[in-house]
């Protein structure tokens, strides 16, 4: 059984002992009832990870002592940024736990017309943060030693305004007429913009497309936002990424 997996954004090293975050006490202490000798694991984002074990659990800390560094690495050779127009609900926390376990590499919340949830000022700076954390957690269960950063929400015509040349822009869209398996391997990061519940708007998708986004289409039925999101980034995977050297 894969032993515990905690993120300890802190300047680690061999031999070391340390207090686990608060978040990761209470998880280790309060939720797996874990006790002093177990081991656990350790990474602090930057790669590799460090098997710790458990020296002291108080009520409030628990203590560790760095045991053992491994250089493993668990990215995809494929980079993708996922832009997906924010959802409703837990559909958005759902997307991005998910596209984690799929290998993206970089998260951009994009407010757009057709938006049904409408962030701004310390509301939207606390669901940034909230998402953040279900990037962690889902790096934590997925094995993933890098983490993802979730960008601050921009508006989405203003994000096309500042977009990076070099990338292979992707925009799913039902009635396009190239499909993902048509398209040659790319040698460029990717960008895969999702629209919202109600899709993006032409002015949008006009927009898009006018920064160099090419529509493609997964297949004959319409997917909602939270399904188009990971079968785009499950298939490319498949076509290019780590799915195809499996």
């Amino acid at each position: 059984m894969p032993i515990p997996r905690f993120y300890c954004p802190l300047r680690l090293g061999r031999g070391q002992t340390l207090d686990l975050p608060p978040d990761a006490a209470h998880h280790a202490a309060k939720v797996l009832r874990m006790e002093a000798g177990h081991e656990v694991a350790l990474f602090s984002g930057e790669g590799g990870e460090y098997t710790a074990t458990i020296t002291h659990i108080s009520k409030n800390s628990v203590t560790v002592k760095t045991t053992a560094f491994h250089e493993r690495e668990r990215e995809s050779p494929l980079a993708v940024t996922l832009a997906q127009a924010i959802s409703s609900g837990d559909k958005m926390d759902y997307t991005l736990q998910k596209a984690v376990e799929l290998g993206i590499t970089h998260i951009q919340p994009l407010s757009s017309e057709r938006s049904v949830v409408k962030l701004a000022g310390e509301r939207a700076d606390k669901r940034v943060r909230h998402w953040q954390q279900v990037v962690i957690s889902a790096c934590e269960q997925c094995g993933r030693n890098r983490v993802p950063e979730v960008a601050p929400i921009q508006p989405l015509l203003h994000w096309l305004g500042n977009l990076p040349p070099d990338a292979l822009h992707l925009m799913l869209a039902p009635d396009a007429q190239h499909s993902l398996g048509g398209l040659p391997a790319p040698a460029v990061p990717v960008t895969l913009l999702i629209g919202p519940e109600g899709g993006l708007s032409p002015s949008e998708i006009r927009a898009a497309e006018s920064r160099g986004f090419t529509p493609v289409r997964l297949g004959p039925r319409v997917l909602r936002t939270e399904t188009a999101a990971l079968a785009a980034l499950a298939a490319m995977q498949t076509l290019w990424g780590d799915f195809k050297q499996a």
